[in-house]
Protein backbone atom coordinates (compact mmCIF):
# COMPACT_ATOMS: atom_id res chain seq x y z
CA UNK A 1 0.00 0.00 0.00
CA UNK A 2 1.24 3.41 -0.92
CA UNK A 3 1.84 5.29 2.53
CA UNK A 4 1.68 9.58 2.05
CA UNK A 5 2.22 11.88 4.31
CA UNK A 6 2.24 15.69 4.04
CA UNK A 7 3.68 14.91 -0.08
CA UNK A 8 5.89 12.14 1.40
CA UNK A 9 6.36 8.05 0.59
CA UNK A 10 7.86 5.80 2.75
CA UNK A 11 10.93 4.84 2.39
CA UNK A 12 10.50 1.49 2.07
CA UNK A 13 7.62 2.02 -1.14
CA UNK A 14 9.86 4.17 -2.72
CA UNK A 15 12.63 1.79 -2.92
CA UNK A 16 10.40 -0.78 -4.30
CA UNK A 17 8.40 1.41 -6.81
CA UNK A 18 12.07 2.61 -7.66
CA UNK A 19 13.82 -0.80 -8.58
CA UNK A 20 10.22 -2.37 -10.31
CA UNK A 21 10.48 0.87 -12.36
CA UNK A 22 13.93 0.47 -13.51
CA UNK A 23 13.96 -3.07 -14.06
CA UNK A 24 9.80 -3.16 -16.07
CA UNK A 25 9.37 0.35 -16.81
CA UNK A 26 11.06 1.77 -20.25
CA UNK A 27 11.54 5.31 -19.92
CA UNK A 28 12.36 7.62 -23.39
CA UNK A 29 15.51 7.30 -25.04
CA UNK A 30 16.78 5.03 -22.38
CA UNK A 31 18.33 1.32 -22.17
CA UNK A 32 16.17 -1.42 -20.49
CA UNK A 33 16.46 -2.03 -17.46
CA UNK A 34 17.62 1.57 -17.37
CA UNK A 35 21.09 2.32 -16.54
CA UNK A 36 20.66 4.79 -12.97
CA UNK A 37 17.52 5.44 -11.36
CA UNK A 38 14.75 8.07 -12.01
CA UNK A 39 13.59 10.43 -9.58
CA UNK A 40 9.81 9.50 -8.20
CA UNK A 41 7.56 12.30 -8.39
CA UNK A 42 4.82 12.06 -6.26
CA UNK A 43 3.04 15.51 -6.87
CA UNK A 44 3.52 18.90 -8.97
CA UNK A 45 1.66 22.56 -7.99
CA UNK A 46 2.70 25.59 -9.38
CA UNK A 47 6.08 25.46 -10.73
CA UNK A 48 7.20 23.12 -8.30
CA UNK A 49 7.63 18.74 -8.52
CA UNK A 50 7.84 17.17 -4.92
CA UNK A 51 9.79 13.99 -5.05
CA UNK A 52 9.06 10.99 -2.52
CA UNK A 53 11.32 12.05 -0.01
CA UNK A 54 9.92 15.39 -0.17
CA UNK A 55 12.04 17.24 -2.19
CA UNK A 56 10.70 20.20 -3.92
CA UNK A 57 11.94 21.03 -7.56
CA UNK A 58 11.43 24.15 -9.78
CA UNK A 59 10.31 22.67 -12.76
CA UNK A 60 12.65 24.64 -15.66
CA UNK A 61 11.67 22.26 -18.23
CA UNK A 62 7.81 23.03 -18.08
CA UNK A 63 7.58 19.21 -17.74
CA UNK A 64 9.08 18.84 -21.70
CA UNK A 65 8.05 21.85 -22.59
CA UNK A 66 4.16 21.48 -22.19
CA UNK A 67 2.88 22.80 -18.92
CA UNK A 68 2.92 26.71 -19.48
CA UNK A 69 0.87 27.54 -16.89
CA UNK A 70 2.84 25.33 -14.49
CA UNK A 71 0.94 22.34 -12.35
CA UNK A 72 -2.41 22.03 -10.54
CA UNK A 73 -4.00 25.07 -11.54
CA UNK A 74 -7.25 25.55 -10.40
CA UNK A 75 -8.81 27.02 -13.56
CA UNK A 76 -6.86 24.00 -15.42
CA UNK A 77 -8.53 21.49 -12.89
CA UNK A 78 -12.11 22.86 -13.17
CA UNK A 79 -12.22 22.75 -16.50
CA UNK A 80 -11.10 19.38 -16.65
CA UNK A 81 -13.07 18.35 -14.02
CA UNK A 82 -16.12 20.21 -15.83
CA UNK A 83 -15.63 17.94 -18.85
CA UNK A 84 -15.67 14.60 -16.82
CA UNK A 85 -19.17 14.82 -15.19
CA UNK A 86 -20.27 15.02 -18.85
CA UNK A 87 -18.12 12.75 -21.09
CA UNK A 88 -14.70 11.97 -21.08
CA UNK A 89 -14.09 10.18 -24.30
CA UNK A 90 -16.81 9.61 -27.26
CA UNK A 91 -15.23 8.29 -31.09
CA UNK A 92 -15.04 10.69 -33.11
CA UNK A 93 -15.71 9.14 -36.42
CA UNK A 94 -19.11 10.12 -37.52
CA UNK A 95 -19.47 11.69 -33.89
CA UNK A 96 -18.26 15.14 -33.04
CA UNK A 97 -18.88 16.91 -29.35
CA UNK A 98 -18.86 20.96 -28.65
CA UNK A 99 -15.59 21.26 -26.85
CA UNK A 100 -13.88 19.81 -30.04
CA UNK A 101 -15.41 22.30 -32.19
CA UNK A 102 -14.72 24.84 -29.94
CA UNK A 103 -11.16 23.99 -29.87
CA UNK A 104 -10.94 23.90 -33.55
CA UNK A 105 -12.62 27.62 -33.85
CA UNK A 106 -9.65 28.93 -31.20
CA UNK A 107 -7.04 27.22 -33.39
CA UNK A 108 -8.50 28.61 -36.66
CA UNK A 109 -8.80 32.29 -35.00
CA UNK A 110 -5.95 32.45 -33.47
CA UNK A 111 -3.41 30.62 -36.41
CA UNK A 112 -1.09 32.19 -38.76
CA UNK A 113 -3.04 32.93 -42.07
CA UNK A 114 -5.30 31.01 -44.06
CA UNK A 115 -5.34 27.80 -41.65
CA UNK A 116 -8.97 26.98 -41.74
CA UNK A 117 -9.02 22.87 -41.30
CA UNK A 118 -8.21 20.96 -37.92
CA UNK A 119 -7.46 17.50 -37.87
CA UNK A 120 -6.89 16.49 -34.09
CA UNK A 121 -3.83 13.77 -33.09
CA UNK A 122 -2.81 12.16 -29.95
CA UNK A 123 1.05 13.12 -30.36
CA UNK A 124 2.90 15.77 -31.83
CA UNK A 125 5.09 13.11 -33.99
CA UNK A 126 1.41 11.71 -35.16
CA UNK A 127 0.28 15.41 -35.66
CA UNK A 128 3.85 15.87 -38.02
CA UNK A 129 2.12 12.33 -39.80
CA UNK A 130 -0.65 13.65 -40.63
CA UNK A 131 0.92 16.58 -41.99
CA UNK A 132 3.13 14.84 -44.11
CA UNK A 133 0.28 12.16 -45.11
CA UNK A 134 -1.44 15.40 -46.37
CA UNK A 135 1.46 16.53 -48.35
CA UNK A 136 2.26 13.55 -50.43
CA UNK A 137 -1.90 12.70 -50.57
CA UNK A 138 -2.28 16.51 -52.01
CA UNK A 139 -0.14 15.66 -54.88
CA UNK A 140 -1.41 12.53 -55.41
CA UNK A 141 -4.93 13.74 -55.58
CA UNK A 142 -3.13 16.17 -58.10
CA UNK A 143 -2.01 13.19 -60.51
CA UNK A 144 1.63 14.17 -59.43
CA UNK A 145 2.68 10.83 -57.69
CA UNK A 146 6.57 11.73 -58.91
CA UNK A 147 6.42 14.64 -55.61
CA UNK A 148 6.95 11.88 -52.80
CA UNK A 149 10.01 13.59 -51.62
CA UNK A 150 10.58 16.25 -48.76
CA UNK A 151 12.81 18.92 -48.11
CA UNK A 152 14.04 19.89 -44.35
CA UNK A 153 17.23 20.79 -42.92
CA UNK A 154 19.81 18.74 -40.97
CA UNK A 155 19.77 19.42 -37.19
CA UNK A 156 16.03 19.20 -36.98
CA UNK A 157 13.58 17.33 -34.76
CA UNK A 158 10.20 16.25 -35.75
CA UNK A 159 9.17 13.32 -33.78
CA UNK A 160 9.94 9.96 -33.35
CA UNK A 161 7.54 8.34 -35.39
CA UNK A 162 8.79 6.34 -38.88
CA UNK A 163 7.65 8.87 -41.20
CA UNK A 164 8.66 11.77 -38.54
CA UNK A 165 12.40 9.92 -38.50
CA UNK A 166 12.87 10.61 -42.25
CA UNK A 167 12.42 13.96 -41.93
CA UNK A 168 14.58 14.66 -38.93
CA UNK A 169 18.48 14.12 -39.30
CA UNK A 170 19.48 10.81 -40.77
CA UNK A 171 23.28 11.59 -39.75
CA UNK A 172 23.90 13.23 -36.99
CA UNK A 173 20.01 12.96 -35.29
CA UNK A 174 19.23 10.42 -32.66
CA UNK A 175 17.57 8.42 -35.12
CA UNK A 176 20.47 7.67 -37.20
CA UNK A 177 20.24 4.07 -36.55
CA UNK A 178 17.48 3.60 -39.19
CA UNK A 179 18.70 5.57 -41.94
CA UNK A 180 19.06 2.90 -44.08
CA UNK A 181 15.37 1.38 -43.84
CA UNK A 182 13.73 5.55 -43.64
CA UNK A 183 11.75 6.84 -46.66
CA UNK A 184 15.36 9.14 -48.20
CA UNK A 185 13.78 12.92 -48.31
CA UNK A 186 16.38 16.00 -49.30
CA UNK A 187 18.44 17.52 -46.56
CA UNK A 188 19.89 21.38 -47.03
CA UNK A 189 22.20 22.01 -44.25
CA UNK A 190 21.21 23.49 -40.81
CA UNK A 191 20.78 27.70 -41.24
CA UNK A 192 23.73 29.89 -39.34
CA UNK A 193 23.20 29.76 -36.11
CA UNK A 194 21.73 33.46 -34.52
CA UNK A 195 18.25 34.90 -34.56
CA UNK A 196 20.03 38.55 -34.79
CA UNK A 197 22.90 37.05 -37.27
CA UNK A 198 22.83 38.90 -40.86
CA UNK A 199 21.80 36.47 -43.26
CA UNK A 200 24.37 34.28 -45.06
CA UNK A 201 23.67 35.08 -48.67
CA UNK A 202 26.06 32.13 -49.77
CA UNK A 203 23.79 29.96 -47.69
CA UNK A 204 20.61 30.98 -49.04
CA UNK A 205 21.53 30.39 -52.56
CA UNK A 206 22.90 26.83 -51.95
CA UNK A 207 19.63 26.79 -50.60
CA UNK A 208 17.83 27.90 -53.41
CA UNK A 209 19.87 25.80 -55.67
CA UNK A 210 18.92 22.71 -53.83
CA UNK A 211 15.72 23.37 -53.72
CA UNK A 212 15.25 23.82 -57.89
CA UNK A 213 17.47 20.64 -58.37
CA UNK A 214 14.88 18.39 -56.93
CA UNK A 215 11.81 20.55 -57.60
CA UNK A 216 10.04 17.78 -59.76
CA UNK A 217 10.11 15.22 -57.02
CA UNK A 218 9.41 17.23 -53.51
CA UNK A 219 5.98 17.52 -52.31
CA UNK A 220 6.65 19.93 -49.93
CA UNK A 221 9.33 21.94 -47.45
CA UNK A 222 8.92 20.55 -43.91
CA UNK A 223 11.18 23.00 -40.73
CA UNK A 224 10.39 24.08 -37.08
CA UNK A 225 10.05 27.93 -37.31
CA UNK A 226 13.39 29.82 -36.16
CA UNK A 227 13.88 27.37 -33.35
CA UNK A 228 15.15 23.88 -33.90
CA UNK A 229 13.90 22.27 -30.53
CA UNK A 230 15.23 18.52 -29.82
CA UNK A 231 17.81 18.48 -32.32
CA UNK A 232 19.80 20.85 -30.76
CA UNK A 233 18.25 24.00 -29.48
CA UNK A 234 19.66 26.30 -32.49
CA UNK A 235 18.03 29.28 -33.14
CA UNK A 236 18.42 31.13 -37.10
CA UNK A 237 17.35 34.68 -38.05
CA UNK A 238 13.50 34.93 -39.71
CA UNK A 239 15.26 35.80 -43.02
CA UNK A 240 15.89 32.18 -43.60
CA UNK A 241 12.05 31.37 -42.88
CA UNK A 242 10.88 33.56 -44.97
CA UNK A 243 13.41 32.14 -47.76
CA UNK A 244 11.36 28.93 -47.36
CA UNK A 245 8.30 30.53 -47.57
CA UNK A 246 9.37 31.91 -51.11
CA UNK A 247 10.93 29.04 -52.51
CA UNK A 248 8.19 27.12 -51.64
CA UNK A 249 5.81 29.90 -53.79
CA UNK A 250 8.07 29.72 -55.96
CA UNK A 251 8.34 25.45 -57.12
CA UNK A 252 4.31 25.00 -56.46
CA UNK A 253 5.55 23.13 -53.17
CA UNK A 254 3.37 22.89 -49.69
CA UNK A 255 5.12 24.57 -46.52
CA UNK A 256 4.79 22.76 -43.67
CA UNK A 257 5.74 24.00 -40.17
CA UNK A 258 6.31 22.27 -37.13
CA UNK A 259 5.00 24.77 -34.11
CA UNK A 260 5.27 21.61 -31.69
CA UNK A 261 7.84 23.28 -29.41
CA UNK A 262 7.37 26.69 -30.52
CA UNK A 263 4.23 27.72 -30.68
CA UNK A 264 1.80 29.26 -27.88
CA UNK A 265 4.92 32.07 -27.17
CA UNK A 266 7.44 29.85 -26.10
CA UNK A 267 9.50 32.16 -28.78
CA UNK A 268 8.70 35.48 -27.51
CA UNK A 269 5.76 35.58 -30.42
CA UNK A 270 2.66 33.00 -30.61
CA UNK A 271 3.94 31.26 -33.39
CA UNK A 272 7.25 31.06 -34.33
CA UNK A 273 6.44 32.04 -38.01
CA UNK A 274 5.52 35.33 -36.56
CA UNK A 275 8.94 36.40 -36.42
CA UNK A 276 9.42 36.09 -39.86
CA UNK A 277 5.72 37.42 -41.15
CA UNK A 278 5.04 34.30 -43.07
CA UNK A 279 1.79 31.54 -42.99
CA UNK A 280 1.97 27.56 -43.75
CA UNK A 281 0.00 25.93 -45.84
CA UNK A 282 0.08 23.25 -43.02
CA UNK A 283 1.09 23.31 -39.38
CA UNK A 284 1.39 21.35 -36.59
CA UNK A 285 0.65 22.33 -32.87
CA UNK A 286 0.53 20.21 -29.81
CA UNK A 287 2.80 20.44 -26.58
CA UNK A 288 1.65 23.57 -24.57
CA UNK A 289 -1.87 23.38 -26.38
CA UNK A 290 -2.98 21.62 -23.34
CA UNK A 291 -0.86 22.95 -20.96
CA UNK A 292 0.53 19.92 -19.85
CA UNK A 293 -2.47 18.20 -18.68
CA UNK A 294 -3.29 15.79 -21.38
CA UNK A 295 -1.71 14.14 -24.24
CA UNK A 296 -3.00 16.13 -27.22
CA UNK A 297 -1.77 17.60 -30.95
CA UNK A 298 -3.53 19.13 -33.91
CA UNK A 299 -2.37 19.40 -37.88
CA UNK A 300 -4.05 22.93 -39.46
CA UNK A 301 -3.80 23.03 -42.88
CA UNK A 302 -5.31 25.52 -45.80
CA UNK A 303 -8.59 25.19 -47.57
CA UNK A 304 -6.29 24.35 -50.74
CA UNK A 305 -4.80 21.61 -49.11
CA UNK A 306 -8.08 19.89 -47.78
CA UNK A 307 -9.47 20.69 -51.28
CA UNK A 308 -6.98 19.04 -52.97
CA UNK A 309 -7.21 15.79 -51.06
CA UNK A 310 -11.09 15.55 -51.74
CA UNK A 311 -10.51 15.76 -55.12
CA UNK A 312 -8.24 12.96 -55.47
CA UNK A 313 -9.44 9.00 -55.74
CA UNK A 314 -9.77 8.56 -52.23
CA UNK A 315 -11.43 11.68 -51.54
CA UNK A 316 -10.41 10.90 -47.74
CA UNK A 317 -7.41 11.50 -45.31
CA UNK A 318 -7.03 7.95 -44.60
CA UNK A 319 -5.49 8.81 -40.74
CA UNK A 320 -8.02 8.36 -37.32
CA UNK A 321 -6.86 7.68 -34.61
CA UNK A 322 -9.00 6.12 -31.57
CA UNK A 323 -8.76 9.06 -29.30
CA UNK A 324 -8.79 12.10 -31.83
CA UNK A 325 -10.54 14.93 -30.18
CA UNK A 326 -10.67 13.64 -26.22
CA UNK A 327 -13.25 15.44 -25.07
CA UNK A 328 -10.74 15.79 -22.00
CA UNK A 329 -7.67 16.61 -23.89
CA UNK A 330 -10.08 19.04 -26.06
CA UNK A 331 -11.35 20.66 -22.74
CA UNK A 332 -7.78 21.28 -21.32
CA UNK A 333 -6.63 22.82 -24.48
CA UNK A 334 -9.80 25.26 -24.39
CA UNK A 335 -9.03 26.25 -20.64
CA UNK A 336 -5.15 26.29 -21.44
CA UNK A 337 -5.52 28.85 -24.57
CA UNK A 338 -8.19 30.94 -22.55
CA UNK A 339 -6.01 31.39 -19.69
CA UNK A 340 -3.01 31.99 -21.99
CA UNK A 341 -5.02 34.60 -23.83
CA UNK A 342 -6.30 36.16 -20.46
CA UNK A 343 -2.77 37.15 -19.16
CA UNK A 344 0.03 39.41 -20.81
CA UNK A 345 1.82 36.34 -21.82
CA UNK A 346 4.26 38.16 -23.83
CA UNK A 347 4.80 40.22 -21.12
CA UNK A 348 5.97 37.11 -18.73
CA UNK A 349 7.23 35.64 -21.71
CA UNK A 350 9.58 38.68 -22.42
CA UNK A 351 10.73 39.29 -18.83
CA UNK A 352 11.65 35.69 -18.66
CA UNK A 353 14.23 36.45 -21.53
CA UNK A 354 15.50 38.97 -20.16
CA UNK A 355 16.16 37.33 -16.65
CA UNK A 356 17.52 34.09 -18.50
CA UNK A 357 19.98 37.08 -20.58
CA UNK A 358 21.50 38.44 -17.67
CA UNK A 359 21.74 34.93 -15.34
CA UNK A 360 23.42 33.01 -18.44
CA UNK A 361 26.25 35.66 -19.84
CA UNK A 362 28.91 34.66 -17.67
CA UNK A 363 28.63 31.44 -18.71
CA UNK A 364 30.07 32.36 -22.27
CA UNK A 365 33.52 32.90 -20.16
CA UNK A 366 33.43 29.23 -18.62
CA UNK A 367 36.22 27.06 -20.66
CA UNK A 368 33.66 23.97 -20.79
CA UNK A 369 31.39 26.36 -22.19
CA UNK A 370 31.03 27.11 -26.34
CA UNK A 371 28.13 29.18 -26.54
CA UNK A 372 25.84 30.85 -24.51
CA UNK A 373 21.91 31.53 -26.37
CA UNK A 374 18.66 32.65 -25.51
CA UNK A 375 15.34 33.39 -27.13
CA UNK A 376 11.77 34.43 -25.73
CA UNK A 377 11.48 31.46 -22.57
CA UNK A 378 14.11 29.54 -23.86
CA UNK A 379 17.71 29.33 -22.36
CA UNK A 380 20.65 27.35 -23.61
CA UNK A 381 24.03 26.51 -22.56
CA UNK A 382 26.01 24.24 -25.32
CA UNK A 383 29.26 22.53 -23.92
CA UNK A 384 32.44 22.04 -26.01
CA UNK A 385 31.74 18.44 -25.68
CA UNK A 386 28.62 16.17 -24.51
CA UNK A 387 27.74 16.28 -20.74
CA UNK A 388 27.75 13.92 -18.16
CA UNK A 389 23.75 13.72 -17.79
CA UNK A 390 23.31 12.09 -14.22
CA UNK A 391 26.06 14.57 -13.22
CA UNK A 392 24.51 16.88 -14.31
CA UNK A 393 21.38 16.53 -13.08
CA UNK A 394 22.88 16.03 -9.72
CA UNK A 395 24.13 19.35 -9.30
CA UNK A 396 20.65 20.87 -10.64
CA UNK A 397 19.19 19.08 -8.28
CA UNK A 398 21.13 20.09 -5.35
CA UNK A 399 20.26 23.73 -6.34
CA UNK A 400 16.60 23.04 -6.37
CA UNK A 401 15.57 22.56 -9.83
CA UNK A 402 14.54 19.98 -12.40
CA UNK A 403 16.71 19.78 -16.05
CA UNK A 404 16.81 17.70 -18.83
CA UNK A 405 20.22 18.08 -20.56
CA UNK A 406 21.30 15.84 -23.29
CA UNK A 407 24.09 16.07 -26.14
CA UNK A 408 26.13 19.10 -25.38
CA UNK A 409 23.02 20.83 -24.14
CA UNK A 410 21.92 22.59 -20.61
CA UNK A 411 18.81 24.45 -21.30
CA UNK A 412 15.72 25.29 -19.59
CA UNK A 413 12.25 25.83 -20.79
CA UNK A 414 10.42 27.22 -18.03
CA UNK A 415 6.37 27.47 -17.15
CA UNK A 416 5.10 31.33 -18.22
CA UNK A 417 4.31 31.57 -14.70
CA UNK A 418 7.49 31.76 -12.88
CA UNK A 419 8.92 34.58 -10.79
CA UNK A 420 12.12 36.59 -10.85
CA UNK A 421 13.27 34.47 -8.42
CA UNK A 422 12.61 31.10 -9.42
CA UNK A 423 14.27 32.11 -13.07
CA UNK A 424 17.22 33.37 -10.99
CA UNK A 425 17.28 29.79 -9.22
CA UNK A 426 17.45 28.04 -12.46
CA UNK A 427 19.98 30.08 -14.25
CA UNK A 428 22.09 29.67 -10.85
CA UNK A 429 21.75 25.88 -11.27
CA UNK A 430 22.51 26.36 -14.94
CA UNK A 431 25.85 28.28 -14.26
CA UNK A 432 26.66 25.77 -11.38
CA UNK A 433 26.12 22.89 -14.38
CA UNK A 434 28.09 24.69 -16.96
CA UNK A 435 31.30 25.06 -13.92
CA UNK A 436 31.60 21.93 -13.65
CA UNK A 437 32.27 20.56 -16.93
Amino acid sequence: MIQLRLGRMSPQETERLLAYDREHVWHPYAPMPAAYPSELVVSASGVHLTLADGTELIDGMSSWWAAIHGHNHPEMNAAVTRQLGKMAHVMFGGLTHPTAIRLAEKLVDLSPGPLTKVFFADSGSVAVEVAIKMALQYWRSQRRPERHRLLTVRGGYHGDTFGDMAVCDPVNGMHHLFADVLPQHVFAPAPPIGYQAEPDETYLSGLAELVAAHEGELAAIIAEPIAQGAGGMRFYAPEYLRALRDLADEHGLLLILDEIATGFGRTGELWGCDHAEVAPDIMCVGKAMTGGYMTMAATLCTDRVAEGIAAGEAGVLMHGPTYMANPLAAAAANASIDLLLSRDWQEEVDTIEALLTAGLEDARELPGVADVRVLGAIGVIEAREPVDVPAIQKTVMEHGVWLRPFGKLIYAMPPYVCSEDEVGHITEAMYAAAESL
